[in-house]
């Protein structure tokens, strides 16, 4: 493997003078930049992250810590991100903190021992030994999905009160009463705001929360599927069901298919996010989807603004979820 001293020597220069026309550090001639730049070619040497960053402090590396790169969501922000870093000659790490206080601090310790450009990150609200890291750090950081009280970092998310909301009200005005809210954990901002969209949508048509239902399932398959099968086994089961995920929508259809029952006959189900596949599951769910690739894009360019220095106050954009209509909802039966 050819090193910056092979280069050096074929270029007929110091390494120095290398280092300085590789990482552009500093003022080199045009012609000596194309004798070394010709040099590198011919001995295909390129310049690692690392190394690249070592004479600035930093590297070409972004870190991306998420919580689970299985959903859908997360997955298709992870390809848009990784292609705009790409597109400059940044490289993702990826990280995936399995939403746990100690692996999510871990993970961003570790992170930092790369001396990273920037990092994104979709973080735990109440991990207080995170916010204490996040208030304090030294590398450029954008929050996305999930948003974190007093840090002033950027953060790029959906309106996740809204998007419940949405499908609430959609539902109340069907005629459904019996509703079975299916959130997620609530040490995830995005979950209280479903929550409280859930709640707002109730207000709004009027719906008695004491003939509702709210169940946690941990934006789990498997939790959705075990709860739906408790609440559809009960003596005065819903009439519907939202799920505050993806994911939860999935395990809650399959357990409505598992006991025999039929969607939307005797049970509606709608949820949060576009489901993989979802023109082959029938029916096909209804859905209230975020922009995830208008998400992705604008984390992607603020982070990178800020590597290149541009400064200013924290930014926040709040994008408008979409209401998906499926074949998963229906009056309920009399």
């Amino acid at each position: 493997m050819a090193t910056m001293r092979d280069v050096a020597r074929l270029a007929g220069v110091s390494v120095s003078t290398v280092s300085l026309c590789l990482t552009n550090s500093g003022p080199v001639g045009a012609e000596t930049r194309a004798r070394v730049e010709a040099a590198a070619r011919d001995l295909n040497y390129h310049t690692g992250p690392v190394e690249h960053g070592a004479k600035r402090g930093r590297s070409r590396l972004i870190g991306i810590l998420l919580g689970d790169v299985y959903n859908p969501f997360f997955g298709r922000m992870l390809d848009r991100v990784d292609a705009a870093v790409s597109a400059v000659d940044h490289m993702l790490i990826v990280s995936m903190t399995g939403i746990d206080k100690e692996r999510e601090i871990r993970a961003l310790d570790q992170l930092r021992r790369y001396r990273p450009a920037g990092v994104l990150m979709a973080p735990l609200r109440n991990n207080a030994a995170l916010q204490r890291r996040l208030r304090t750090l030294d590398m450029p950081a954008v929050l996305v999905d999930q948003n974190v009280d007093d840090v002033r970092l950027d953060y790029v998310g959906s309106d996740n009160t809204l998007a419940t909301r949405m499908l609430t009200e959609y539902l109340a005005r069907m005629g459904h009463r019996r509703i079975c809210y299916l959130g997620g954990r609530l040490d995830l901002s995005n979950s209280v705001l479903r929550r409280q969209g859930f709640r707002d949508g109730l207000a709004a048509t009027g719906v008695p929360e004491a003939e509702t239902m709210e169940i946690t399932a941990d934006y789990s398959a498997d939790q959705a599927y075990a709860q739906t099968m408790r609440v559809m086994t009960m003596t005065r089961r819903p009439t519907a069901i939202l799920a505050a995920s993806n994911m939860m929508a999935i395990g809650a259809l399959q357990a409505i298919n598992d006991l025999g029952f039929n969607c939307p006959r005797d049970v509606s189900l709608c949820g949060v996010d576009e489901v993989p596949w979802g023109g082959v599951i029938q029916p096909r769910i209804t859905t209230v989807a975020q922009p995830v690739d208008e998400l992705a894009d604008i984390a992607a360019a603020w982070l990178l603004e800020r590597i290149i220095g541009r400064g200013g106050p924290p930014r926040q954009h709040i994008a408008v979820p979409k209401l998906i209509l499926g074949s998963s909802c229906q009056p309920p039966s009399s």
